[in-house]
């Protein structure tokens, strides 16, 4: 599956106690709550290029599959990972204890994002792909 496109933020679950059980300041949770993020992905073959826009923040990553790569998170901070596919529509990462899982459904990418830390805090969130222009 290819995982090419741009893709709107439709839902999110658990945002605000997620967040804050990452350590994002409640002023940054509080900006970030009710902006529609989008989120555009290229993939060629094993590598991807991800530029996630929320507001007026962009992140850019980019990572090949089964590489070490650096990656910048919500919070800003730079981190090594290596993102994983299992089957052919998910990629899985694991950083400073969270576990991020992205899966692609037809048009629809689901993003879950796990804490690790014992208290299982997890959030979810739903993106639809946007029409092509």
């Amino acid at each position: 599956m290819n995982f090419s496109g741009k893709y709107q933020l439709q839902s999110q679950e658990n945002f605000e106690a997620f967040m804050k059980a990452v350590g994002l300041p409640d002023e940054l949770i509080q900006k970030g709550k009710d902006l529609k993020g989008v989120s555009e992905i290229v993939q060629n073959g094993k590598h991807f290029k991800l530029i996630i826009t929320t507001g007026s923040k962009v992140i850019q990553n980019e990572f090949t599959l089964g590489e070490e790569c650096e990656l910048e998170t919500m919070t800003g901070e730079k981190v090594k990972a290596v993102v994983q596919m299992e089957g052919d529509n998910k990629l899985v990462t694991t950083f400073k204890g969270i576990k991020s899982v992205t899966e692609l459904n037809g048009d629809v990418i689901t993003n879950f994002s796990h804490l690790q830390n014992g208290q299982h805090n997890t959030s979810s969130c739903g993106f639809g792909k946007e029409p092509m222009k």
